[in-house]
């Protein structure tokens, strides 16, 4: 599957569910590889904050972002409606702390991305494919999230609040196909005793009958009920025959377990990437889902930084040795890049066998030969030399120099027999000759160094 965006600005204006402030949001189009990011436009320098689930600071009646003193409340409504719509790169912008609540789900959302529409883009979507079953539990709640293998993202959700009002309920979404028809309409819920506490401490400020499901889960005095009359500014308000505050219609029977499974996506969007597999949730809660959220980006980067590229080595390479030598001015026995196999804008893709026959064996552990760590680094460096002399017409003329050597890790030993593949990515764009690249080496399907490197390109004097 292709990235996908949006095809042009949409505006949505409303209210923020606890703030109460006035907030207009805006969709913006975002390029192959942005994932989702918040934009607070009313803050000096329009900073951005990304959908992490790093950033999650407070999980209080909803999940609410922070990045260097900045605030995004209330995320996951709609994030769930980019999920659930399959598009992967979205910036949004907001005058407020808040998105707008609109009726208390994602169905408004949804209906302004369909309104522009989604276009394809040139990358492939990432997808974490789950193959282990891996699971996060709240022993204090005794809420529990887990995920299965799937051919699909699927999601099921089981709530049971005590109460004879709700019941226990269930939800199931099989694919995302079904997210706008099953799952999108389905809003908040409240019950009356956490009601009462929000009112009290100033929440809420944003909420009305038409965005919130309430349930009376224990008697209401006159005295309460005058209060929640003024809160909503409603001159009359009732408790019907279904428990529910007013005369609201619900959606479908099980609403609430259908808005619960609507957070999990939403709050699960802060992975960060796609998942294939079948996620079940009991008794979800935004503080469940953002850990697991966390544990398994946790685990998915890892998987990433250790998983070893597949290369066909007998394939004819895209550089060989003399090519190397015509841009790289190293020779041997410094020369310790042997094949380049892959160079793009942002990537490149480099080889070396190690001999015993080479020099630095000689002297190094005789006895026991290894290959010197900082040779390592020169042959990741190498191979970064010709993604940043590819950008020049004249690689000749130039060499590059080591600016900063950061955050560098050896994991294996090299031994002679090993064939090395080094990968260096560019972090940031080339600017002004210098770049800025993470590498990796790999070798005998396992990470054996990485390193995160800057060099700048000069002219030959």
């Amino acid at each position: 599957m292709k990235q996908r965006t949006i095809n042009k600005e949409i505006i949505l204006k409303g209210v923020g569910l606890h703030t109460g402030a006035e907030v207009t949001m805006k969709f913006v189009p975002a390029p192959e590889n942005h994932g989702y990011a918040f934009k607070r436009v009313d803050l000096e320098g329009e900073p951005i904050i990304e959908a992490d689930a790093n950033y999650v600071v407070n999980t209080q009646r909803g999940t609410n972002l922070e990045k260097r003193g900045v605030k995004i409340q209330t995320s996951e409504h709609v994030l769930a409606a980019l999920v659930g719509m399959e598009i992967d790169n979205v910036l949004i912008e907001l005058d407020a702390p808040e998105p707008p609540i609109m009726d208390g789900s994602s169905k408004y959302f949804v209906e302004a991305l369909e309104i522009v529409g989604a276009k394809e883009q040139e990358a492939e979507r990432e997808e974490y494919v789950v193959k282990d079953v891996i699971s996060f539990k709240d022993d204090a709640t005794g809420s529990e999230i887990t995920v299965i293998p799937a051919d699909t993202y699927q999601v099921t959700t089981m709530v049971d609040f005590g109460t004879k009002v709700l019941g226990t309920q269930n939800a199931t979404l099989n694919n995302l196909s079904e997210f706008k028809d099953e799952i999108a309409d389905a809003r908040t819920f409240s019950f009356l005793h956490e009601l009462e506490m929000l009112l009290e401490n100033g929440l809420i400020k944003g909420g009305d009958l038409n965005n919130a499901i309430v349930y009376v889960d224990k008697e209401i005095s006159e005295d309460t009920m005058q209060k929640l009359e003024k809160a909503f500014d409603k001159k009359k308000l009732s408790v019907k025959p279904n428990g529910i505050l007013d005369n609201l219609t619900l959606h479908q029977p099980n609403e609430a377990a259908r808005h619960k499974l609507l957070d999990v996506i939403g709050d699960l969007a802060l992975i960060g990437t796609r998942i294939q597999g079948k996620v079940i949730a009991n008794k979800p809660g935004h503080y469940v889902n953002t850990q697991f959220a966390k544990k398994l980006a946790k685990m998915i980067k890892l998987e990433k930084r250790n998983s070893v590229p597949k290369y066909d080595l007998d394939k004819p390479p895209l550089m060989d040795i003399h090519q190397i030598m015509a841009m790289l001015p190293h020779r041997p026995p410094f020369l310790l890049i042997d094949r380049i196999l892959e160079l793009s804008d942002t990537h490149v893709v480099g080889m070396k066998n190690v001999t015993m026959n080479e020099p630095f064996f000689v002297g190094h552990f005789p006895g026991a030969p290894v290959m010197p760590g900082v040779l390592q680094i020169e042959a990741m460096a190498q191979t970064g030399g010709i993604l940043v002399l590819s950008t020049v017409p004249d690689p000749e003329n130039y060499l590059t120099l080591f600016m900063k050597i950061d955050n560098v890790k050896f994991k294996q030993k090299v031994l002679p027999g090993d064939t090395l593949i080094f990968h260096c990515s560019l972090i940031s764009p080339i600017r002004r000759g210098i770049c800025h690249m993470q590498a990796y080496a790999y070798a005998n399907s396992k990470l054996v160094c990485e390193a995160e490197m800057m060099a700048q390109i000069v002219k030959k004097k």
